[in-house]
């Protein structure tokens, strides 16, 4: 019996508002999960919210509430998200459900052999949660490159797991593509990263400096560490331990996660896994940041982009096709709304949209709506096929609209309408008629096809429109012109 299908997202850290780099997780992991449904399989697909830790504790007492109601207020700022954006997930875990809670204390109790308890003195960042080696610290002059602040010098008791007993295993998995890394660069410079063995990891912190988490078992003096809690989620969202169907989604058929994460889902997730006994995830799909104008997005910049926002303003589709088409699936992307806008209309708009519109307007037109013969539209969908099993997403998006534009080009070759001038005179000119716009219809209904995965609404208006074999003109275009950034071209010249 073939394996029902698992993909997982990384759970965001739920200290601050949703920014498009969430949105990446969920738009990746929707694409790939409605593929594979589009190919009949069946999918399991988890979102979450990370919602422990010394940041959540600090950003609760600034706003004058205990942490608990601060996270039942701000995860639904991330659900609100994934919901608009069309994530067709199956379930949804917050590391504050009793039964993660559980489930991770379990956790922790089967991994006690791995475990030991130790002085730690050494680097800490508060913005990643986690300790830097010396190396690392000396490296960065001092200084966190992801949350440019200083890293604190800390000496505390800490419980420790013993991933150094894991290296050789990691390391193979890693080199055999049994744990598949996405893209390749990624796994080389992890590998880089532990050539001299992995380090054995401090997973928790003192009740007195981290009083917002899981308490370890049989030690109430000390808390897990935010990343063992979090990391966990991926399995306890699957009902392990106690739910024996866990085991008919795991192990991960993909993970999907952002490149300045890979250090924690590579250097201790597998170890807990091997610790458990499990199977590690099949592949994980790091992607890039999302740059704003050029620069990275941040707090203190204030340039970040609110997602929630945007889809309110332009929709869901239109979002989803910048950010599967114009930001590179595996590396770094640069949103601006110059950019998004123009792509807005002038691709969808113009491209797709208007040949929509030409279409089934000119089958209204000249044949009552009435769609001809549909011939075997066969586009050579190979390239598109390779693209989204190689994760390339934005690729796969590439063929799609060579296709559009394809489709486009035929129409301004042929020009139906000179052909429609003969038909009253012509029986030829009237079957001619009829295939052109029968090919274009066709052509049309293909791409909706493969536009399933990232545009799931406009390809059911496509599908709307032509799909019964009588054209139902839609009451308004797909996708009508917006101008809230750049300059509208029909406006009168000052």
């Amino acid at each position: 019996m073939e394996k029902k299908l698992y993909i997982a997202t990384a759970i965001p850290y739920v200290n601050g508002s949703p920014h498009v780099g969430h949105a990446m997780d969920y738009l990746l992991a929707d694409i790939w999960a409605r593929y594979q449904k589009q190919n009949g399989h069946e999918v399991r697909f988890q979102v979450g919210t990370d919602e422990h830790g010394s940041k959540i504790a600090a950003k609760a007492a600034e706003a004058g509430i205990d942490p608990k109601a601060y996270v039942d207020k701000i995860y639904l700022d991330f659900e609100t998200l994934i919901k608009k954006l069309g994530a067709s997930y199956t379930d949804f875990i917050r590391t504050t459900d009793e039964k993660h809670i559980k489930s991770v204390q379990y956790i922790w109790q089967q991994l006690k052999p791995y475990i030991y308890k130790g002085k730690y003195e050494g680097w800490y960042c508060v913005g990643c949660e986690c300790f830097v080696t010396d190396k690392e610290a000396t490296d960065n002059n001092g200084v966190c490159p992801d949350h440019n602040q200083p890293y604190q010098k800390l000496s505390e008791e800490n419980y420790y797991l013993k991933a150094s007993a894991f290296t050789d295993q990691i390391r193979q998995a890693l080199e055999s593509n049994a744990l598949e890394i996405v893209p390749e660069f990624r796994k080389k410079e992890f590998l880089e990263m532990i050539k001299d063995g992995l380090q054995d990891v401090s997973i928790s912190r003192p009740k007195k400096s981290l009083g917002w988490g899981i308490s370890v078992p049989d030690d109430p003096e000390q808390v897990m560490y935010v990343w063992m809690d979090a990391l966990s989620n991926y399995i306890t969202v699957l009902g392990y331990p106690d739910d024996p169907t866990w085991k008919d989604y795991w192990p991960a058929d993909l993970q999907v996660l952002g490149k300045d994460i890979l250090r924690f889902h590579i250097g201790i997730w597998p170890v807990i896994l091997l610790g458990l006994g499990l199977q590690l995830p099949k592949r994980m799909l790091v992607h890039g940041f999302v740059n704003i104008d050029g620069a990275k997005q941040s707090k203190s910049l204030g340039n970040g982009v609110n997602p929630i926002e945007m889809i309110d303003q332009y929709g869901a589709d239109a979002v989803r096709y910048f950010f599967s088409k114009h930001i590179p699936t595996l590396s770094d992307g640069d949103f601006t709304w110059e950019k998004f806008e123009t792509a807005y209309n002038t691709e969808l708009a113009n491209d797709l949209g208007n040949l929509v519109q030409r279409v089934a307007g000119m089958v209204t037109r000249y044949q009552s709506g009435v769609i001809g013969q549909i011939p075997d539209v066969d586009h050579d969908t190979g390239a598109y096929i390779d693209a989204m099993n190689g994760l390339e997403f934005n690729k796969a998006m590439e063929e799609v609209w060579l296709m559009v534009r394809n489709a486009n080009q035929y129409i301004e070759n042929v020009k139906p309408w000179e052909i429609a001038k003969n038909v009253s005179t012509d029986a030829e000119s009237v079957s001619h008629l009829s295939e052109v716009l029968a090919y274009s219809t066709g052509a049309l209904l293909q791409i909706s096809e493969l536009l399933v995965p990232f545009l799931p609404d406009t390809a059911e208006k496509i599908k709307n429109i032509f799909g019964t074999g009588v054209v139902v003109l839609p009451e308004t275009v797909i996708f009508p012109k917006i101008y809230l950034h750049t300059a509208d071209p029909r406006a009168p010249k000052a």
